[in-house]
C-alpha cells in the first residue's frame, strides 16, 4: 500500500510550497505564501503538506482557531489542493491519513471553504465528496455570481442601452498601480456609509500584494472631467478574473459609472480569453441570507449562479 504522511508547513518549506502552487492547474496565486502571510497577524497558520513517500502530492492552506482547523479563513476559497496527476482513486487513503493527522493534532473539527465549481478543481470536488461520505455537514452555502465566457454573453438590454449611451459621455478609464485615490476617496468611505464596514484589505496591504503579484492584481478607475467616479479591483488567476472590490461615488451613481466600468471590463477580459468573470458573493446577514438588489444587478450584467459550500467534519 502506498505510504502517505503529513508535515506541518514550516518557513523552510516556502520555496517547495510555492513551486507546487505555481505548477498546479488546481491552485491560484491566493495559495502562495506571500499572499497568505500578508495577514499573518490575524490568523494562526496551520497549513500542512501531504507526501506520497518523498513526493509532495497535496497542500492545504489552513489556520487554526482553538481546536478547529479551517481552510483558510483569510482566503476566498480553499481546501486541499492535489497534484494535477494525482490518482483520484487513492483519495480515500489520503483522507484516512488526514483524519489521523487531525486527531493527533487535537483538532475537534475540520472546516473547509470549497472552491466554486467554475475554478474547475476536480480533485477538490472529489475530496469534498469524500468528506460528505464521511458525514461532513454543510454549515453554510453562499451564492457566487460569475459570467461564463464559454457561452454567449447574456447582458440585460437595459444595461446595454445605458452602456451604449454612455460611450459618448466622456468617461475615461485608467489602469493604475496606485490604489490610494480609490481606497481613500471612494471605497473606504462608501463601505462605511452603506454597510458600516471597511475593506478586508487595508491600503497598505493591497499595495503590498500588488507589488508581489503585479500581473494578477489590477486596479481600474473611471473618471469624468478628471473626477474619480468609480473603481474596480480585480484578482486575475489566468482562468478566472474576479472583481474583489467595486465602488462608486454619489456622482458616479447618478451617471451609472460603476455599471459602465463593469461592462468595459467584462468585454476586455472576454478579449483576453479568460474563462469566467466572477463578481463574488451576494451574501448578507438578513432573513433571506443574500442581497436581493445585488443579486439582480449581477444577473443583469450576465452572471450565472454558482454555489460555494462550507463543510464541517467532526474529528472523533
Amino acid at each position: 500500500m502506498t505510504k502517505y504522511h503529513i508535515q506541518d508547513y514550516k518557513s523552510q518549506n516556502f520555496a517547495l510550497w510555492n513551486q507546487f502552487v505555481q505548477n498546479s492547474e488546481n491552485a491560484t496565486f491566493l495559495f502562495e505564501r506571500d499572499f497568505m502571510e500578508y495577514h499573518s497577524d490575524r490568523f494562526v497558520d496551520a497549513s500542512f503538506m501531504i507526501f506520497q513517500d518523498d513526493e509532495l502530492i497535496a497542500i492545504c492552506p489552513a489556520n487554526k482557531n482553538s481546536t478547529s482547523l479551517y481552510s483558510h479563513q483569510g482566503l476566498t476559497y480553499g481546501g486541499i489542493v492535489f497534484k494535477d496527476t494525482f490518482n483520484l482513486n487513492d483519495m480515500h487513503s489520503v483522507l484516512i491519513t488526514v483524519f489521523s493527522y487531525l486527531k493527533t493534532g487535537g483538532y475537534s473539527d475540520f472546516v473547509m471553504k470549497s472552491m466554486p465549481a467554475f475554478y474547475g478543481d476536480n480533485q477538490l470536488l472529489k475530496f469534498k465528496h469524500q468528506l460528505i461520505k464521511n458525514k461532513a455537514n454543510t454549515v453554510r452555502t453562499d451564492m457566487v455570481l460569475a459570467i461564463d465566457y464559454n457561452k454567449p454573453l447574456a447582458i440585460h438590454k437595459t444595461k446595454l442601452k445605458h452602456y451604449q449611451k454612455n460611450l459618448s459621455t466622456g468617461f475615461e478609464i485608467k489602469e493604475t498601480n496606485d490604489f490610494s485615490d480609490f481606497w481613500d476617496a471612494i471605497l473606504t468611505p462608501r463601505l462605511l456609509e452603506k454597510h458600516n464596514a471597511i475593506p478586508v484589505h487595508s491600503l497598505e496591504e493591497i499595495t503590498y500584494l500588488k507589488s508581489k503579484y503585479p500581473r494578477n492584481i489590477k486596479q481600474y478607475n473611471l473618471y469624468l472631467d478628471e473626477e474619480l467616479l468609480a473603481g474596480i479591483t480585480l484578482f486575475d488567476t489566468g482562468k478566472v478574473v474576479k472583481s474583489q472590490y467595486g465602488a462608486t461615488s454619489l456622482n458616479g451613481e447618478k451617471t451609472r459609472a460603476i455599471e459602465f466600468l463593469f461592462l468595459h471590463l467584462i468585454y476586455k477580459y472576454q478579449e483576453k480569453e479568460r474563462s469566467f468573470f466572477s463578481m463574488g458573493t451576494v451574501t448578507e446577514q438578513n432573513e433571506l441570507g443574500y442581497n436581493q438588489g445585488l443579486l439582480k444587478q449581477k444577473e443583469e450584467l450576465g452572471c450565472d449562479l454558482y454555489l460555494q459550500d462550507f463543510l464541517s467534519l467532526k474529528i472523533s
